[in-house]
């Protein structure tokens, strides 16, 4: 795939240096990109396996980040399937606060990539410009935990890109009821396994930094990692 150049929304600040520099598309457009609505662990799967097929240089510059907590609900903004003015998702049926738009996930994945300075977030769900520039993403989908409850504060599993091809597996059971009927129908490609495993998915949901592959960060820590103040 040839060197081109990908928008990524506006920029955080008149003072930071970004706007001349361009940025390599490493994946197809949105429109392009393999998708199943409520699959997000298996759609970044293919982000991640696309990169590795087309632009394996690039693959070290970028990460897959599970969003959850320990009560599984994750209030989310700027989500296409969100029904109150500001797209706002909780994948919980709990009142958090007012406009909460139920879903029965309860959790997120994101495709990252930080070739320089800068960090661009990939997300198949999301309202924003595809992709959208790091502090923005945070600005308007995770916005503060200051204004949930404790135990609705966000974490984050990062997990590097090509660590995420060699280990992730799932079989779907957790998209079964308990008659083995699917609650949202599947992608049409095959479950993704591993030599090791044939599903591992919980290894990944949880934030548990003692468990699974990559490293866990809060909310504050996890803007501090990709954010350069420019």
């Amino acid at each position: 795939m040839a060197a081109q150049t990908q928008t990524a929304g506006t920029p955080d600040s008149p003072s930071k240096h970004i706007v001349s520099k361009t940025v390599k598309t490493i994946v197809p457009t949105l429109e392009d990109c393999p998708y199943t609505q409520y699959y997000c662990e298996e759609n970044v799967w293919r982000l991640c396996e696309y990169v590795q097929c087309n632009e394996a240089q690039d693959l070290g510059k970028c990460y897959v980040a599970f969003i959850s907590n320990e009560s599984r609900c994750v209030p989310l903004w700027r989500q296409r399937i969100g029904k109150s003015e500001d797209k706002l998702v909780s994948w919980d049926y709990s009142n958090i606060f007012t406009c909460v738009a139920p879903s029965e996930k309860d959790y997120h994945v994101i495709f990252m990539y930080e070739p320089d300075d800068r960090c661009l977030v990939y997300d198949l769900d999301s309202d924003l410009p595809f992709p959208t520039y790091f502090h923005k993403y945070v600005t308007e989908t995770l916005r503060t935990d200051h204004i949930l409850r404790p135990e609705h504060h966000r974490h984050f599993r990062v997990i590097p890109a090509s660590v995420y091809l060699q280990k992730f597996a799932s079989d779907r059971r957790h998209m079964k009821d308990e008659d083995g009927t699917w609650k949202h129908p599947p992608p049409s490609n095959p479950p993704i396994s591993t030599s090791e495993a044939v599903h591992n998915l919980d290894d990944f949901i949880s934030m548990d930094p003692k468990r699974g592959f990559g490293t866990v960060y809060n909310l504050e820590d996890f803007v501090r990692r990709f954010y350069k103040n420019l």
